[in-house]
This record gives C-alpha cells, sequence and structure tokens, in this order.
C-alpha cells in the first residue's frame, strides 16, 4: 500500500478521540459548549456539567448525540468536592471512564475591588479556582486506570492585565492557572498532563453581567491586531490541541488565544 492510498478518501483518518470520554464544566453554552461540540465531531462521547438550567442542558445534548456520539448532561455544583465525585461517577457508569477533563465553569461577582463583598469573593474563588482541584482530584484515577489523560483549565487576561471590575475574577483566574502548573507536577508521573488555555475578549453570555460590556467589546475589536475578536471555536481549537497526542510534552501551560490584543503597548 502506498502513502497515497493511506492519504485517499477510501481511507479517512480517524478522529482523534474516538473512543474517549470528554468531561466539560460549564458545557452548555459558549466557550464549554464549543468545547463539548469539538470533542464531539472528534468521536469522542461527551459530558457536560451544568448548575441551574435543565434546558439548555437537554439542548446541548441534543447537539451532541445529533454529531454521532454518546453525550449527557449531569448537574453539579462545581465547588463542592462530594458533588463533584458524584459527577464524575455517573460519567464513569454510563461513559466507561474519563480521559479528558476540561475545567471551564466560571463566574464572578463583577465588581471593582472597593466594592466587593466577602460572599462575592468566595464565591468567585471557589467555582473558578477550587473546581479545578476538585475536579483533578476526582477524575485523575480514571485517567491512571485508562493510561493517562489531559485536564484544561480555562482563564482569562484579566488573570495578568488588570480589566474595570475583573478584581474577583482575576485574582480567581491567576490562581487557576497557578493551581494548573502545581497539578501538572504532581500529575505527571501518572501520565495524566495539565494545562491552561486564556482567552482574550470573547463574546459570549458571561459578558451580558459586566457594566461596561460595550466597552469591553469595542475595545477588543478596535485592539486586536488580527482584526476580529476571539470565538470560543478559537478556544476550543487550542483544547483540543492539548489533548492530542503532540502536545504530551507540554505541561503546566497557559497557552494565550486573543489574537495578539496584549501584545500592543
Amino acid at each position: 500500500m502506498t502513502t497515497g492510498d493511506l492519504a485517499s478518501p477510501a481511507h479517512p483518518a480517524a478522529p482523534r478521540f474516538a473512543g474517549r470520554v470528554a468531561l466539560v464544566t460549564g458545557g452548555t453554552r459558549g466557550i464549554g459548549r464549543a468545547i463539548a461540540t469539538m470533542f464531539a465531531r472528534e468521536g469522542a462521547a461527551v459530558a457536560v456539567n451544568y448548575l441551574r438550567r435543565r434546558g439548555p442542558a437537554d439542548e446541548t445534548v441534543e447537539h451532541l448525540r445529533a454529531l454521532g456520539v454518546q453525550a449527557l448532561a449531569v448537574k453539579a455544583d462545581v465547588r463542592d468536592r462530594d458533588r463533584v465525585r458524584e459527577m464524575v461517577a455517573q460519567v464513569v457508569s454510563e461513559l466507561g471512564g474519563v480521559d479528558y477533563a476540561i475545567s471551564n465553569a466560571a463566574s464572578g461577582s463583577n465588581k471593582p475591588a472597593m466594592e466587593l463583598e466577602a460572599s462575592g469573593w468566595d464565591w468567585t474563588m471557589n467555582i473558578n479556582t477550587r473546581a479545578l482541584l476538585f475536579l483533578a482530584q476526582e477524575t485523575s484515577p480514571s485517567m491512571r486506570e485508562r493510561g493517562g489523560g489531559r485536564i484544561v483549565s480555562v482563564s482569562s487576561i484579566g488573570a495578568a492585565r488588570v480589566l474595570r471590575n475583573y478584581t474577583s475574577v482575576g485574582v480567581s483566574k491567576a490562581a487557576l492557572e497557578a493551581l494548573t502548573r502545581y497539578l501538572a507536577v504532581e500529575l505527571a508521573p501518572d501520565g495524566v498532563t495539565v494545562n491552561c488555555v486564556s482567552g482574550g475578549v470573547v463574546d459570549t453570555d458571561a459578558l451580558q453581567h459586566f457594566p461596561n460590556r460595550e466597552e469591553m467589546l469595542e475595545q477588543g475589536r478596535l485592539r486586536t491586531p488580527v482584526g476580529r475578536l476571539v470565538t470560543p471555536e478559537d478556544l476550543a481549537q487550542t483544547v483540543g490541541f492539548l489533548c492530542s497526542p503532540e502536545a504530551a510534552m507540554i505541561l503546566g501551560q497557559t497557552i494565550l488565544v486573543d489574537g495578539g490584543y496584549t501584545l500592543p503597548a
């Protein structure tokens, strides 16, 4: 058989993640849904986590199944380790295990630092940062049993840059990136790689909660050298790369996907 034969339509390449299982927290909208869709298109069974709204979760599962893969929605508060343990147990029971865990669920108290209250601070830190710790603790045993796996967290440029009304989120994302590095070192001997994807200005439902949303979007369009905003799909493709065999030696890194937004002085 020649190389030409292998590349012909009669021998299409298998999807990258066929036979694998992905768990995406906050996977029913925006960036999370784009990541879940990427995994489904690449052949993985997909579990999407949600907290409140069952309707979007059911619609997302239908969307994923229409792509020809197994899919389920799991309700869980990712701030609570017991709930995370139950979520992972359900995914393992129904889909066979976990190969890829994406810590995407996020929220925040969108206020200046001087206006933040303890409740908003704790809420943001717990759902944006502590959730990654619990997700790694509960999914890594399955990954070890299956010969290795990938954990990817989702951050934002606010981890290293100062954005208006972003104090609690920015600090939580900086902590998320630090936790990513610690997990990467600890889990590497088990064949589990841990990395982070950070996005520039992305127009998602989450921006609806910022009082300066329109300003953020306009500045994003003006300051991004490539001439457009980053999309959820841009981030999803980077997550896909980090979960591929080609990224096996990338550990503890935060990959910035911002179209050059943070480069100009």
